[in-house]
């Protein structure tokens, strides 16, 4: 068939859709209506002679016409994008975009602070950061990379460390340790109230400690379990329980005494966050920028 210069818009459209799954999300990314994007699809199906998705009024999948047509024409589409980011290299002042997903405890304590500086070196750049502490496929759910804990960080990507190891610790209130006593090991925590965490995948978080060559994994008993860490510690420094959490997140709390740490002794030191990203595509010129003024910054020092 004969390509008209409006199928590589409408193309480009049909990837964002089979991406997001959703008009109205691929809409807002690509600044349209979703209407509009409906129209310029069905448009490309006539021209095609193809459905290429299959609508209903909860979900948007691919036919098999569709999912044939994205795997052939992706990589294309992304080395496009590549090819015009190297133009950055000629610019006197860098622009694009860079999109990255992080959890919560990133976004206070490693990302937030750096944001003014990388605003300000480098205004035409648009960075957008997405919070959120379930662990997802960065790459196909549209991001440029992810930041996690350096365990946790998918085997197939290419990461980099933009923190140091974190020291992970068991905190309370004075009020708490007053009504329940102080537990003098790991096991003593079954005997605990504890404020439980759950993961990015879903699971609940097996508290983990380490003394020398000892090693405990504790399935800490408690009725509350939370997602974010700024809800457990809000409700352990009530006296709600015990919180395992790592250090940066408490560290004003433990220096002015509204919480305290306890097991010392047995608190493990685990890797810090690294950044990670596709290794098989071009780091985007803005994306190495922030990795740069991270690791200049050292907000986690």
């Amino acid at each position: 068939m004969q390509f008209r210069r409006s199928d590589l818009a409408d193309l480009s459209a049909f990837l964002e859709i089979a991406r997001r799954r959703s008009f109205r999300k691929a809409g807002v990314e690509l600044g349209i209506s979703a209407s509009a994007l409906s129209h310029a699809l069905r448009g490309l199906e006539e021209r095609l002679g193809v459905r290429l998705l299959n609508r209903t009024s909860r979900s948007v999948t691919l036919t098999a016409a569709g999912e044939a047509l994205q795997q052939a024409i992706q990589a294309p589409f992304d080395e496009i994008a590549q090819g015009l980011d190297v133009i950055n290299r000629f610019r006197d002042a860098p622009m694009g975009r860079v999109r990255i997903n992080i959890p919560t405890e990133a976004a206070i304590y490693l990302v937030g602070p750096v944001m003014a500086e990388f605003l300000k070196r480098y205004p035409d750049v648009e960075i957008e950061i997405s919070v959120s502490n379930r662990m997802i496929d960065v790459i196909d759910s549209g991001f440029d990379a992810g930041i996690r804990y350096g365990g946790t960080v998918p085997e197939d990507m290419v990461a980099q460390r933009v923190s140091p190891d974190v020291r992970w610790l068991v905190v309370g209130s004075s009020d708490y340790f007053e009504r329940h006593g102080v537990p003098q090991s790991p096991e003593d925590l079954l005997a605990h109230q504890c404020v439980r965490i759950r993961i990015g995948d879903d699971s609940i978080y097996r508290w983990e400690f380490e003394r020398g060559e000892e090693r405990a994994e504790i399935n800490a008993p408690g009725a509350l379990i939370v997602d974010q860490i700024e809800v457990g510690l809000a409700a352990v420094r009530q006296g709600a329980g015990l919180f395992y959490v790592a250090e940066p997140a408490v560290r004003d709390a433990l220096a002015d005494g509204a919480l305290q740490a306890v097991l010392q002794d047995w608190a493990p030191v685990g890797p810090g966050f690294h950044i990670y990203y596709s290794s098989r595509r071009q780091v985007p010129a803005a994306l190495r920028l922030f990795i740069d003024l991270v690791r200049e910054l050292r907000p986690l020092g």
